[in-house]
């Protein structure tokens, strides 16, 4: 718990450069500089990197003149978290926003960069191709037109914005759509094939020249070079600091923020929360079959507790998966120390947590019809717990069977040589009555209970049958501590 308690701490680690304080007499005079912010987009898009981006905005929002640079070098990753990013740009930047193109910016890393004010790239880097895909066991499969369809309106918007060719940009999600160029009085276009074809006799005399730039079945990648021919970026340039400078940027002071060792403790607890989830519900699940409250208790518990403080801090997690969690385990703590056994407070209590745990792993309750990848993330999720689920119960049965039972058994010696496996306690109620005593039962034998021998109270057991109370019963043999007896008469 401690380790993702540490995700409420800042992660900002900064090197800035010197900004000496100019004085005249005995005024002083601060320099005009900029703050210029830097924010890492690398590696797999996902909701540790989201938090993380709205972090920085969160904690530089009274620094409206800063320049946030986004450091882009990812293959892309989940749909959502890039998204969250996404809107977290448009709406939460106190400031310019540039998307810098490192390496590469493909699938939602292409998303990204777009939602920046400004797009500049290394030489020889690539962005595009953010048609979105599922994997199965035949590979990784195009998801199709109402996959498409929103993520396409969320691309034209971001042209839109940022002045960026509008059918360009849908390219990169839509395979099935052909982009020309044109030049129309003097004036170059893109428009795509339906849009073509719908000019009148009229508008198609004005068109001077007409070169097709995304084929059908292709999805538009662009190189910087492209990039910059095709009205995307404005410039091709070794580093931030070549930008800066060919945007007359000169006084300013840089800040490289980095994720904190325990946001990147987060993404690795993600990363394992399902063998986390599975040891936590087998933990819970073997302290339900074993009598007390001990160590397997104690572990499932902390586990479970760590992935969902972990989603939590991520911003994944709210108040109804709280509640959610909290309730089933409720019903577990019934099920364990009032009710015995297993039973409806057991199941409900796993069920309330599994359904917490597959809310926790989302930022939505139930998936939205307008955006359809939403229930691909809930069957994953909720293939992910019950996964985790299963693997647990076999893995209970396991330590039940096997583990506990060797945890219990004695070490090796040494031991006396003898043992008290032959020992036997004489019972001083079989001492009192002999063979053939006569008797009253007071209690019925199911088959033992007790009968009435001159004044004395004995525990009995039937011979072979259930005897009914006030019944004469005569004791037919004694074996060690048994008193063994039959209706009187039979």
């Amino acid at each position: 718990m401690l380790i993702c308690l540490g995700l409420l701490l800042p992660g900002l680690q900064a090197t800035e450069n010197d900004s000496a304080l100019k004085t005249q007499g005995s005024l002083p005079v601060t320099p005009a500089t900029r703050n210029i912010y830097i924010l890492p987009i690398q590696g797999e898009v996902e909701p540790a990197m989201a938090a993380f981006i709205a972090r920085v905005f969160r904690d530089t929002a009274a620094d409206t003149k800063a320049l946030f640079v986004l450091d882009i070098d990812t293959f892309g990753g989940r749909v959502d978290s890039a998204l969250q990013i996404v809107e977290t740009i448009l709406n939460k930047a106190p400031g310019k926003t540039v998307s810098f193109v490192r390496s590469k910016a493909i699938s939602a890393g292409a998303l990204i960069a777009l939602a920046s004010n400004e797009l500049v790239m290394r030489p020889s880097t690539t962005i595009g191709d953010c048609a979105p895909i599922s994997f199965s066991s035949e590979g990784p499969q195009m998801l199709g037109e109402k996959f498409q369809s929103p993520l396409r309106a969320k691309f034209r918007t971001l042209a839109r914005r940022n002045g960026y060719p509008q059918s360009l940009a849908e390219a990169m999600v839509t395979e099935g759509m052909e982009v020309f160029e044109i030049i129309r009085s003097g004036k170059r276009e893109f428009i795509d094939r339906q849009a073509l074809d719908n000019l009148t006799p009229d508008e198609q005399k004005t068109i001077d020249s007409q070169k097709l730039v995304v084929a059908k079945g292709e999805l538009l990648t662009m190189d910087d070079v492209e990039a910059q021919q095709l009205g995307f970026s404005r410039m091709s340039i070794d580093s931030i600091e070549g930008m800066l400078e060919q945007m007359a940027i000169k006084d300013y002071t840089i800040t490289r923020f980095e994720p904190s060792w325990s946001e990147e403790m987060g993404t690795l607890i993600n990363s394992l929360a399902p063998i986390l989830m599975m040891i936590g519900l087998a933990g819970i699940y073997t302290e339900l079959k074993s009598p007390g409250f001990g160590l397997p208790g104690i572990l499932g518990a902390f586990c479970l507790g760590l992935v969902f403080l972990n989603q939590y801090l991520v911003g994944l997690a709210d108040h109804t998966e709280i509640l959610l969690i909290i309730s089933g385990l409720v019903f577990l703590g019934l099920e364990v120390f009032v009710f015995p056994g297993f039973g409806l407070a057991g199941i409900a209590g796993f069920a309330c947590i599994a359904f917490g745990m597959v809310l926790a792993f989302q930022d939505f309750v139930l998936p939205s019809p307008e955006m359809p990848w939403q229930m691909d993330i809930f069957i994953r999720n909720s293939i992910r717990v019950m996964g985790s689920g299963v693997l647990a119960f076999f893995a209970a049965l396991f330590t039940l069977r096997y583990v506990m039972p060797a945890l219990g058994s004695a070490g090796i010696g040494p031991y006396l040589q003898k043992s008290l496996a032959d020992s036997h306690a004489d019972s001083m109620e079989a001492k009192k009555v002999k063979t053939g005593d006569i008797g009253i039962t007071i209690t019925p034998l199911r088959p033992a209970g007790k009968m009435q021998h001159g004044q004395d109270l004995i525990d009995v057991v039937s011979e072979s049958e259930f005897i009914e109370k006030n019944t004469k019963v005569e004791i037919i043999d004694l074996q060690g501590n048994r008193v063994i007896v039959r209706r009187f008469g039979e």
